[in-house]
């Protein structure tokens, strides 16, 4: 009894720690948002600012377009989980039903693109988007999104769909049922939290991206908010860490939102009581 509670002791200290781990980052970034400049420069830091102060969030407004570059990301982002979940849903089902050569290759290739490198495709994706005239423009950095994120969009996708009882679609074909309307009626609806982990996935990757963002993105109006923060570091390297901290801060917020808010469906099951044994 006493090694049983002693083990699960352990284990409850290792959770906090790595959970301290965690949140360290995020936390210090609180503590400098509301910092003054005097005592961000302090030799002493505190975890809690001794004078709050509100100067930072008005002075990021005031020197960057955090709004309109946020507007921006949140188009990028909200396009590319849409269209990667449209596209993902019947491709996975295919791959995932149909076991083939030609589908077990299919999945054998989008495990292996996920160790691709950026700087590897980067320059392909500049050059058919130079054909496309999308240099510059959000649509086309939604369709480099759709494109990094579609390989793991369809790796779980595979797994969702293998998971979801054949006897559901036979008993759909008996009464009727096509390929497509299965897809639609049947299997869909029991894909419900694949399709929201997906979409967050895609929403997520894209609105904290940066490198494609960089390269594609030339003018300020058309620039998405990770780029713009970059704007808070001087030529010299030197940032200006009160203003900085605090537009990051109001970065991380949408996408801890919504995880907040959709995390239950990620975990939650669907399948209960679909099939009787």
């Amino acid at each position: 009894m006493r090694t049983s509670r002693t083990g699960r002791a352990g284990q409850y200290a290792a959770l906090l720690a790595y959970l301290l781990f965690l949140a360290f980052p995020f936390l210090w970034l609180v503590s400098t948002a509301f910092k003054p400049p005097r005592e961000l420069s302090s030799l002493h830091p505190t975890w809690i600012p001794k004078d709050p102060t509100l100067a930072n969030f008005r002075q990021a407004f005031d020197e960057q377009p955090l709004l309109h570059a946020a507007l921006n990301s949140l188009i990028a982002a909200l396009g590319a989980a849409l269209i990667a979940v449209l596209l993902a849903t019947p491709m996975a089902y295919v791959m995932a039903r149909r076991r083939t050569r030609l589908a077990r290759a299919a999945t054998g290739w989008v495990v292996v693109s996920q160790a691709f490198p950026l700087v590897l495709v980067i320059i392909p994706l500049f050059l058919v988007l130079k054909n496309l005239r999308l240099i510059n423009s959000v649509p086309g950095l939604i369709m480099v999104y759709v494109v990094w994120a579609l390989p793991f969009a369809l790796w779980m996708f595979v797994g969702y769909v293998r998971a979801v009882p054949a006897e559901l679609e036979e008993a759909a074909a008996v009464d009727g049922a096509g390929r497509l309307r299965t897809l639609v009626s049947v299997t869909a609806p029991l894909l419900a939290p694949g399709i929201v982990a997906t979409a967050l996935f895609a929403f997520v990757t894209a609105w904290n991206e940066f490198f494609f963002a960089l390269v594609l993105l030339k003018t300020p109006e058309k620039q998405t908010l990770p780029v713009v923060l970059t704007h808070f570091i001087g030529a010299e390297g030197v940032a200006d860490l009160g203003p900085l901290a605090a537009a990051a801060f109001l970065a991380t917020l949408p996408s801890l939102v919504v995880f907040a808010v959709i995390q239950r469906r990620i975990t939650g099951g669907m399948l209960t009581g679909a099939v009787k044994s």
